[in-house]
């Protein structure tokens, strides 16, 4: 199958390419750029005038919800609602049912997504047998099995001696370690940000030292034993700021945020909204403004979705009785653009943080559209705005604090392997 994308804005940020130009894929592969190969007869002509062509979008955290959730999202669905939103290459954390922990889970995930033929699928391994903090788990078969990383998800590794042998072990063998800070006794049993928003409504509050104190108990052991690691969901303006002194003394740590910090505070909470129940809590407009600062300037690495789709009935209760998260995928452009236009971010650095830059944490030969890379493209257009709504999500989890929004970037096509995917 040879493709020609016409005159679309061709952005690859990773070789600082942003023109108007032609993309040319055979049998799976950017086959030229510019220039057509000789001998080129097109299949498929689709014409980019006016659009945006750039690598798939890279999503490190997708909860897919197999195994074990599946009356909360389906294989099918996720997958859908991914490439619907330019998704093409996702990392799913392995707080499944059972978690990910064995082999043969992982296998079995990894072909399940392969015969959907849609984006790619990279599990995270757990970092100890399911989830307890107690034994670690035979990293070496999960790195075989297709695990590209090892992380608690949201589970907590309470035993720090447990945790530190772990990093001994991955910095023997050069496996990546994602940990989440939040330190489990602090922020026991709470909902939200400890301001005056969780005081006035009588939630359990979760203080900013929760994650605090966890990352500074994580730089020390990453002093000692010299793993890189990577930090999960950053919430606070003090994370900030530990982790650009951090990287001043030349520890080896990065760090991502979730779309929803960028653009949501615990104001937005209001009278008890569930859609706003998320893992890190919704933080202070100053903590927002830090995490965007962050952002553009490197500190914090990239962006991510935290794509966790649940049922209504875990939404449709009291707040502090909720299940938290809130869905993703479809929305990671739209709000990454949201972001940069009010930020004042030029378009090929916004795109950076959600393609050559979640391609670098995986290890991943992806994220850019090099002459013979697999062409892996979405093609969106950045002044097309649309509504979201519950009708408008692919995915089988419609719980969003953004309901009613209306935002930016609509995809119009996506390709992965050269194959088209989707299209509107």
């Amino acid at each position: 199958m040879k493709i020609e994308i016409r005159n679309g804005r061709f952005i690859d940020p990773k070789h600082g390419i942003d023109r108007v130009t032609t993309l040319y894929i055979a049998a799976g592969k950017v086959a030229a750029i510019g220039a057509a190969p000789a001998l080129w007869n097109a299949n498929r002509t689709i014409d980019a005038s006016g659009l945006v062509v750039c690598p798939g979008l890279i999503d490190i955290s997708a909860r897919l919800r197999e195994p074990g959730f599946e009356y909360k999202a389906t294989l099918e669905s996720e997958m859908a609602a991914a490439v619907a939103g330019g998704v093409t290459s996702l990392a799913c954390p392995p707080d499944t049912d059972p978690p990910l922990d064995e082999p043969g889970l992982v296998q079995m995930l990894k072909h399940r997504a392969r015969s959907l033929n849609q984006a790619h699928v990279y599990p995270i391994g757990a970092l100890t047998v399911g989830l307890k903090g107690e034994a670690l788990t035979e990293m070496g078969e999960l790195t075989d099995a297709g695990c590209v990383a090892f992380s608690q998800a949201e589970a907590p590794l309470v035993d720090t001696q447990v945790l530190y042998r772990a990093l001994q072990y991955a910095a023997t063998f050069g496996y990546r370690v994602w940990l989440r800070p939040q330190d489990p006794y602090i922020g026991r049993g709470g909902v939200a940000h400890d301001g005056e928003v969780a005081t006035r409504l009588g939630l359990t509050a979760i203080p900013p030292s929760a994650e605090t104190i966890a990352l500074a108990m994580i730089f020390t052991l990453v002093r000692e034993t010299g793993v890189p690691v990577h930090l999960c969901r950053l919430s606070t303006a003090e994370g900030v700021a530990m982790i650009r002194a951090a990287r001043k003394d030349g520890l080896p740590v990065t760090c991502d945020v979730a779309v929803h910090h960028l653009h949501l505070c615990d104001v937005d909470i209001g009278w008890f909204d569930t859609q706003c129940h998320l893992v890190p809590p919704l933080r202070s407009t100053r903590d927002r403004a830090a995490l965007r600062a962050g952002l553009a300037d490197g500190t914090v690495d990239l962006v991510c979705s935290d794509h966790t789709p649940v049922d209504d009935d875990g939404k449709q209760v009291p707040f502090g009785e909720s299940e938290p998260g809130a869905t993703g995928l479809e929305l990671l452009l739209p709000l990454t653009l949201k972001w940069a236009a009010e930020d004042a971010v030029a378009l090929p650095a916004a795109l950076a943080r959600i393609t050559s830059a979640p391609a670098a944490m995986l290890g991943l030969d992806a994220g850019h559209l090099a002459v013979g890379q697999s062409a892996d493209v979405c093609i969106f257009d950045p002044n097309a705005h649309w509504l979201v709504e519950p009708r408008a999500l692919k995915s089988q989890g419609k719980n969003t604090p953004f309901l009613g929004l209306e935002v930016p970037g609509r995809v119009r096509c996506t390709l992965v392997g050269g194959q088209v995917v989707y299209e509107a």
